[in-house]
């Protein structure tokens, strides 16, 4: 009875074992099924790391440039929106000029900042691994830009803030926002307020450069006119 005990369980484990390597062939050719056809683990971590570096580099020319951020609506600016009851009272007295002024010059400050932001963006690529690269390249149209926002995004406001305080400066952005604060606090009966325009700023250049650099990636990923190299062209082949 003892030895029908243990030969009955040495066939279950067998059964077991044979179970778990079935599935894990299984498994594995799934994986391969779905990988881009011929391509390397290498070949997909270089890939990526090419159309990042690329759409980086287009997305900082596009709004490191006058009237990068000004002129275009998705990314443009705008008085901060804890501010806009400050900005309703100023016109309404007749400083919308002043108003206009300071809006402009925010992003001029953006446009003087943002080439900054590409050694930051290098160095994130730099770290990828081929896990990441394999993900990336199976991933939503976007995938390359979210792993940039989730690796750069802390460090990039912390190394982005001074170059932006001191182009707000550079660029008087922070004359016309305190002659603008001075002149709204002096409004009777108006709450005194004077919103972080550094940290403000920041952040929405930093979304802009996202909102950029997430086009490039689409176009490479959809256009094969923008796949400019035989290894891009590989890599995103079947997407």
């Amino acid at each position: 009875m003892k030895k029908t005990r243990i030969h009955l369980l040495s066939a279950i484990v067998a059964l077991l074992l044979l179970y778990s390597c079935t599935q894990f062939m299984q498994d594995l050719s799934n994986t391969v099924a779905t990988s881009p056809a011929g391509l390397t683990e290498n070949e997909a971590a270089a890939g990526i790391k090419e159309a990042l570096i690329k759409g980086i580099t287009e997305g900082v020319n596009i709004v490191s440039v006058v009237d990068g951020y000004f002129k275009n609506a998705e990314i443009k600016i705008p008085f901060p929106p804890e501010a806009a009851n400050i900005e309703s009272k100023l016109r309404a007295v007749g400083l919308g000029n002043q108003v206009d002024n300071a809006i402009l010059s925010i992003n001029r400050a953006a446009e003087d900042a943002a080439k900054e932001a590409k050694p930051i963006f290098v160095a994130a690529i730099k770290g990828l691994t081929i896990s990441d690269a394999i993900g990336i390249v199976k991933g939503q149209e976007n995938a390359a830009t979210l792993y940039l926002q989730r690796t750069t995004t802390p460090e990039l406001k912390a190394r982005f803030e001074p170059v932006i305080s001191n182009s707000l400066n550079k660029v008087n952005a922070t004359k016309y926002w305190s002659d603008l604060i001075n002149a709204y606090n002096k409004i009777p009966f108006v709450e005194k307020m004077n919103p972080n325009l550094a940290g403000y700023v920041t952040d929405e250049a930093i979304e802009g450069l996202f909102v950029m650099i997430a086009k490039e990636e689409l176009k490479i990923r959809k256009d094969p006119v923008a796949r400019t190299t035989e290894l891009l062209k590989k890599v995103f082949s079947n997407q």
